[in-house]
């Protein structure tokens, strides 16, 4: 996995739950979203009832699983996580739903990827507290109404526009989780230090929270990753030396730039001449899976101004030129000399 992949690597999943906040206090950024979970939390639990619903949505590894988790720990009740993905069968979440007690918490990751026939039945969990069961087949059928208990679905995904109106509309507060600033990520990584014992001064953790591009799972991962490095190659102590080495060696750039994303803008610079490419023309440049440049890569180019999307296609903008030390002007001629 990249280094700067916002995606969750299963080996990541022990030190990702030490450092998990608890409490929306210790939750840093996302102030406003916060206030209202609290108020709706506390709302909820004041009148001894569920939660609404809440579908939480934005970029991969913004916190949008522990703020599930600090939900659950606020309204002081059990939580059953699950993957969207592993819902294929109307059984699958007809069991787990009838394991729930009242205004527990279901919490599903990925929502967007549950299957369709799942889909039918989780309206009627949410709306009614029930489903219905169909037993055997042919003319033999017959379903078998079961009432569930009162119970709060959060859904998390990192893709609203796959999930159906239908679905969307039953969710009573719905968040986008936004990229955090640098001062918030100095705060994050500043934090994981303490609670990993791990020595860092102040200039190397906001060098760390700049180039973990918004986003707090890469900010821990590179914290660890420069641990590494301190240990081996410096004094112990993560200061801003072993810091830009470190992210050097990661070949991580100031801008927080990996290999796949500096191959992705210099290819619609030097081969496109600046844009516009397609998507599949541009993933067949870079040998990438169109698919992941959109979910994984563009977020962060296109937050950080480095490309924009047209109509036409995706296109470097100023900054990215800037970013090479690469003449635009000089990438206008070709362009004109080709047409």
């Amino acid at each position: 996995m990249r280094i700067t992949s916002p995606a969750r690597n299963p080996s990541e999943l022990q030190y990702e739950k030490s450092l998990r906040p608890k409490s929306f206090h210790e939750f840093i950024n996302q102030d406003k979203i916060k206030e209202n979970l609290k108020i709706f939390s506390s709302a909820a639990k004041k009148r001894d009832e569920p939660l609404d619903h809440i579908l939480l949505y934005g970029p991969p590894g913004l916190g949008k699983t522990t703020l599930a988790h600090i939900i659950a720990v606020e309204l002081g009740v059990d939580i059953t996580s699950i993957s969207g993905p592993i819902l294929n069968k109307p059984k699958d979440l007809a069991g787990i739903l009838t394991r729930l007690k009242a205004r527990d918490v279901l919490f599903i990751d990925e929502i967007h990827r549950i299957n369709k026939d799942v889909e039918e039945y989780l309206y009627q969990g949410m709306e009614d507290f029930r489903i219905d069961i169909m037993i055997d087949s042919g003319p033999n059928a017959r379903s078998i109404k079961i009432n569930l208990q009162p119970f709060t679905l959060i859904g998390a995904t990192t893709r609203s526009g796959l999930l159906s109106s239908a679905l969307r509309s039953r969710f009573g507060y719905i968040p986008r989780i936004s990229y955090y600033d640098p001062e918030s990520l100095n705060l994050i990584v500043q934090r994981s230090a303490s609670i990993l014992n791990i020595p860092v001064s102040e200039k190397a953790s906001r060098e760390i929270a700049n180039r973990s591009r918004g986003t707090p799972r890469i900010a821990n991962r590179l914290l660890r990753r420069i641990r590494d490095f301190s240990e081996i190659k410096g004094k112990g102590k993560v200061d801003i030396d072993i810091t830009q080495y470190g992210l050097s060696q990661l070949e991580v750039d100031k801008l927080g730039l990996d290999i796949m994303d500096k191959a992705i803008l210099r290819s619609i610079i030097d081969k496109f001449n600046g844009g516009p490419v397609g998507l599949k023309t541009l993933s067949t440049s870079v040998g990438e899976d169109p698919e992941t440049i959109e979910e994984v890569f563009e977020p962060y180019l296109i937050l950080s101004g480095l490309i924009k999307r047209t109509a036409q296609g995706r296109k470097a903008t100023p900054l990215a030129y800037k970013h090479f030390k690469i003449s635009q002007l000089t990438t206008e001629k070709k362009r004109k000399k080709l047409f």
